[in-house]
């Protein structure tokens, strides 16, 4: 989006907030959240939720995080956040100047990759991954001699051990922001990181028990947190973040290679991909009997998911259901 358009949405907002000021008030917390990790993080602290906190969902209606563009009602609920949690990659670059428009200056913003800190990877090119082709022409924003800006893996959430650092960190601000409640939010904190334990040592387990130690993407990689957690190498056509959707025939031909050399039974695609790509590469391999797997990157997990009973946890299961299928 551009500085442009996002000026005019949220110049909307701060009319929109002025107009209806009274509806935005309310007894409790109100925490806005980005996308569905967090939101659901968040909700397993609360619990049974005894401070009343209003809890929001942006990126509720299936928009991936890498496409999303706030409208001018989103922009108002974030300017009157007591808590604002979002990613801080490249995707969110729309947050700085819609934090500069906020109505209540006693917001604390938890900023994912700013809290992980180093342990934030940089986008990674593997060997026979398609790069993407950038466009510099920013509306006059960079100028050709200036130096390359690194670019980091936003896929944070989809790392167990990640999401129990993350979690301790919504908490303490939720206890901080609402002392009268934090016994409860601590005890919540603790069940829910106990349950991310055990579902990482699952993981293990199950890598340690797998005799393939690789998996092959026929779409974009988001996952490179969670395979590294457990030993894992990979292959895939394209970055987690690429905006391509056509893989070059040298990446066909490599990753099909890859298949025969590793002697894979299954070529795995994200939630949202037609499975196109991992098709071409089956077809083009000598393993013509090759599942095409789906892991979830839970990017673009909804408000009414949400609503009918997804979890975090629950998708973290069915992705190891998957993964230990794709590692036989």
């Amino acid at each position: 989006m551009n500085k442009k358009n996002m000026k005019k949405i949220i110049a909307g907002a701060v009319i929109l907030f002025a107009l209806t000021s009274s509806i935005f008030a309310a007894k409790g917390l109100k925490v806005v959240t980005t996308i569905f990790p967090e939101y659901d993080w968040t909700r397993e602290i609360l619990g049974s939720n005894p401070g009343k906190v209003e809890l929001s969902l942006l990126l509720g209606n299936g928009v991936d995080l890498h496409s999303y563009q706030p409208s001018i009602q989103d922009i108002a609920k974030i300017a009157t956040a007591d808590i604002f949690i979002y990613v801080g990659g490249e995707s969110d670059a729309w947050v700085e100047d819609a934090l500069k428009n906020a109505t209540n200056k006693n917001m604390t913003v938890i900023n994912l990759l700013e809290v992980l800190g180093d342990k934030v990877k940089e986008e990674e090119i593997k060997e026979g991954m398609q790069a993407e082709e950038e466009e510099h022409d920013h509306e006059g924003d960079h100028h050709e001699d200036d130096e390359e800006e690194v670019e980091y893996d936003e896929h944070v959430w989809l790392s167990l051990r990640n999401a129990k650092f993350l979690c301790g960190e919504i908490a303490a601000v939720l206890c901080q922001k609402d002392s009268e409640n934090a016994a409860s939010y601590k005890a919540n904190l603790a069940a829910y990181s106990a349950k991310l334990d055990a579902l990482d040592a699952r993981y293990t387990a199950t890598v340690k028990a797998t005799s393939k130690k690789t998996i092959l993407f026929g779409d974009r990689f988001p996952f490179r947190y969670l395979v590294e957690d457990y030993g894992l190498d990979y292959f895939a056509a394209f970055v987690g973040c690429s905006a391509e959707t056509e893989a070059s025939f040298e990446t066909i031909i490599f990753l099909a290679k890859k298949v025969d050399e590793l002697g894979l039974k299954a070529v795995l695609k994200i939630e949202r991909g037609d499975g196109k790509i991992a098709r071409t590469i089956i077809q083009n391999s000598k393993n013509k009997n090759a599942k095409v797997l789906t892991l979830d990157s839970i990017q673009a997990t909804t408000q009414k998911q949400a609503t009918a009973g997804a979890s975090y946890l629950k998708i973290m299961e069915d992705n190891l259901k998957v993964l230990e299928e794709a590692l036989k």
